[in-house]
């Protein structure tokens, strides 16, 4: 038997002592005027009663104990999203609550803002480097390290939530993230998948292929290699970046996340028509990234919370990702004068065609891409009776 220690581990050892005096006490009791058959019931019923409270009891002084041992810890998060943003820089906050409450206190959480610690684009770097604890990020921001790391943020013509999330617990993504973050001194958790982007705001309605050509405009991960290949100067952005950046002329166009998300941003106020589908971002992954020192000091318990924690998040940013597009998509369209367009059919096939050449042309050069891609396309393929049969065709 492990030897308690502190003051719950000498409350542990008083509660068994007082529950074995108890449950003894209670055989050596006869009420009086009872057959010997009666004797034995009431003897039983005593005896069920008094170990019922002593066990809880003793859970309760051992669970004191099990959160007791645990030390204190303060992990500094780098936040690549503004506190405010909805969901995306918020959930940063929600998880930090839920993770101070499960654990009893004894992991403290500060989210700062970004460039509070370092450069928001840098985050997920300065957690390789141990100059901050932790990142609330997207992998996708790590890509300039490897194009690989796209795809653990998102796949353009990729899959929807469940699909991805299929990928990515049951058919090895996880496992081959997991990797290639440990070589980078980072612990990724994932803690949070959300709905479907737009696809861009501009200036002017884009009829052709050749509307595109020229256009100076921020994009993310692998669909930005896809805008290039159209003629598409591309840049990344901070998001508190992007709103000054159009409206000074810096950028011609934007694309950021979803309505909810694009509305705060306010790029209404300077490009009206907003396409759809998001077909580079169908859904979307936040992890929480730690430093693998920091990580390893936890206990096992404190690790326990962070991971039930962060899959409580994925639930959470679903749906609430999923649960308020329509409301932003309204407002914006009755009360800014937005124009909700969609791709047409042409627009969208060379977008498709673009993005096979990408696939290509990275899995050439880059054996990480290729190794990643192969068991996310196979995934795919024999998901697809699934998929095909499982659900409707809307």
């Amino acid at each position: 038997m492990v030897a308690a220690s502190g003051a719950a581990g000498q409350g542990l050892v008083r509660a068994l002592d007082i529950c074995w005096q108890s449950v003894s006490n209670s055989a050596g009791h006869r009420p009086p005027a009872v057959s010997a058959k009666g004797e034995k019931m009431i003897k039983w019923i005593s005896r069920s009663r008094v170990l019922a409270s002593c066990i809880a009891a003793i859970l309760a002084v051992a669970c004191g104990l099990a959160v007791a041992q645990d030390k204190k810890v303060k992990l500094n998060v780098a936040n690549n999203y503004p506190n405010t943003l909805p969901v995306v820089g918020e959930s940063a906050l929600w998880l930090a609550e839920r993770i101070k409450r499960a654990s009893g206190g004894t992991i403290d959480i500060k989210v700062h803002e970004p460039g509070a610690l370092v450069p928001a684009l840098q985050s997920i770097q300065a957690v390789s480097k141990g100059s901050v604890d932790a990142a609330w990020s997207s992998p996708g921001f790590y890509s300039g390290t490897d194009s690989a790391f796209n795809m653990f943020s998102t796949v353009p013509f990729g899959p929807s939530i469940p699909e991805y999330l299929a990928w990515m617990y049951q058919g090895g993504g996880l496992q081959l993230q997991n990797e290639m973050f440990a070589k980078h001194n980072i612990h990724a958790i994932v803690c949070g998948i959300h709905a479907p982007e737009a696809s861009g705001w501009f200036r002017k309605e884009i009829k052709s292929v050749n509307d595109l050509k020229g256009l100076k405009m921020r994009f993310f991960g692998l669909g930005a290699k896809v805008m290039e290949k159209l003629g598409v100067s591309t840049q990344m952005l901070a998001p508190g970046d992007i709103f000054q950046a159009l409206q000074l002329g810096t950028i011609d166009a934007t694309e950021f996340s979803m309505p909810t998300l694009d509305q705060r941003q306010g790029f209404y106020q300077v490009a009206k028509f907003y396409y759809f589908p998001g077909w580079h971002q169908q859904a979307s992954l936040l992890d929480l990234f730690i430093n693998k020192a920091k990580w390893d000091a936890l206990s096992d318990q404190q690790k326990a919370v962070i991971e039930l924690a962060c899959g409580d998040m994925v639930r959470e940013v679903a749906a609430r990702t999923e649960g308020t597009q329509y409301k932003a998509m309204m407002e914006m369209r009755d009360k800014n004068g937005v124009k909700i367009m969609r791709w047409s059919p042409e627009i969208m096939k060379a977008y498709e065609k673009a993005w096979g050449e990408v696939v290509t042309e990275e899995s050439a050069k880059n054996p990480n891409f290729k190794k990643v891609w192969d068991s996310y396309s196979k995934f795919r393929a024999d998901y697809a009776i699934w998929r095909d049969h499982g659900y409707l065709q809307r």
